[in-house]
């Protein structure tokens, strides 16, 4: 298994940087290679995605949801082998930290070298800026999902 941590610093409060990341339909419109995503149940969703000309189809589990806080999952079925959890920290009334963790199992010989190469690393890097972009260009998240799990 490989890891990765990344963080950013958003200019919005905690509560819309959480609410906007429980919005997973969204992902595609800031997550480079998410091609759909579909949320199924309270706790499962449905990921596609095409990463270097690779498609995998795979389900996640949310394993722990509170708000304001944290969402964690697990994949639970389909190629891509997973867990990772994101947290939400006030730094100030209107800037949050969103730092994410996750644990992967690269498959075959080409995603071993991308990892070796540091490519999950920058790829979760560039996602978490294109997600601060996306929710300080908006000001308010698209939606909200404040229950737990």
């Amino acid at each position: 298994m490989s890891q990765v941590e990344e963080s950013i610093e958003v200019d919005v409060p905690v509560r819309t940087a959480y609410n906007q990341w429980t919005q997973f339909e969204s992902f595609p419109e800031f997550m480079d290679g998410v091609e759909r995503v579909e949320q199924r149940t309270d706790r499962l969703t449905h990921w596609v995605t095409k990463v270097g000309g690779v498609e995998r189809e795979f389900d996640a589990e949310i394993t722990e949801q509170i708000p304001d806080e944290r969402v964690a999952w697990t994949t639970v079925n389909g190629e891509a082998r997973q867990a990772g959890v994101v947290t939400f920290h006030r730094l100030r009334d209107t800037t949050t930290k969103v730092m994410l963790q996750m644990d992967f199992d690269p498959q075959g010989v080409a995603e071993s070298a991308g990892d070796k190469l540091g490519f999950v690393k920058r790829q979760v890097g560039g996602d978490l800026r294109r997600f601060k972009e996306f929710i300080e260009r908006r000001g308010q998240e698209t939606g909200a999902w404040r229950g737990e799990v």
